[in-house]
């Protein structure tokens, strides 16, 4: 279960890129109620989205040669430098060298070995997103990758990620949590990229999930704001409803109506 009780190698930052910060925002308010606030004169133009005052995801306005709009995702790192050389010493490599973010904490941004990039946050003063797993706020990750051993391989050496299969008809699905919690910390899945027909011809990448009380009729709405439906709302037994979108930019997610909890 993904939550703001931070741990090493979990989850606890998300934010977006994109080529119009004021249009995404105007988006993601209408779809979640966010309230975009910037970070301040210095921030280079960064800001948050809000919830009720509660800090959900980050973002900021990216030009072409910082690559097309999309979530980023971050893991919590005591050490980000020396996550940073764990993951070369993997076969990944370092697309930003770690470097300080004022008082607030050490940030890299590192790409495993299949290119997929992820962001890495040493807490300072800031220690991540204010809530998940509500409606409106991140609740579940998913890598997309051409191979589920390498990558588990891969986070398992650099943020002491662990993986489990877990059977349904037709498959079994890999799920990933930080060593620390266990599997009652789970957080996410790893899914051949081949096999989803929703992400032919997609790079690696990994995909944030966003709680929904509704998910059609938060897909209905991203549609009618300028947004895509790439899957249309789907039940999953024993997970939820869910439905893959992009926002009017193209940055890809998925909202989810999580099932109750069994037991």
């Amino acid at each position: 279960m993904l939550t703001t009780r931070f741990v090493t190698g979990a989850p606890n930052w998300v934010d977006l890129g994109t080529r119009d910060i004021d249009g995404a925002a105007s988006f993601y308010q209408a779809l979640f109620g966010w309230d975009f606030r910037s970070a301040g004169p210095d921030s280079g133009g960064y800001g948050f989205f809000q919830l009720a005052g509660k800090t959900v995801a980050g973002g900021m306005q990216t030009t072409p040669e910082q690559g097309p709009p999309s979530w980023g995702v971050f893991f919590r790192s005591p050490d980000s430098d020396a996550t940073a050389k764990a993951a070369e010493q993997a076969g990944g490599s370092v697309l930003l060298p770690p470097d300080d973010v004022m008082d607030k904490g050490r940030m890299t941004i590192l790409a495993d070995r299949a290119g997929v990039s992820f962001g890495i946050w040493q807490p300072g003063t800031h220690q991540g997103i204010d809530v998940a797993g509500a409606p409106g706020s991140l609740c579940w990750l998913e890598l997309y990758t051409p191979d589920i051993a390498a990558a588990a391989a891969f986070y398992n050496s650099v943020l002491g990620l662990e993986t489990s299969a877990v059977t349904f008809p037709g498959g079994t699905y890999t799920c990933i949590n930080p060593s620390e919690g266990g599997e009652d910390a789970m957080f996410g899945g790893v899914v051949p990229l081949a096999d989803d027909p929703t992400e032919q011809g997609a790079e690696p990448y990994w995909l944030p999930y966003f709680e929904a009380t509704d998910t059609d009729a938060v897909a209905a709405k991203a549609q009618e704001l300028g947004g895509t439906v790439r899957m249309p709302a789907t039940s999953v037994s024993g997970v939820g409803r869910v439905a893959k979108l992009a926002d009017p930019y193209g940055a890809r997610f998925a909202v989810i109506k999580s099932d109750p909890a069994q037991g």
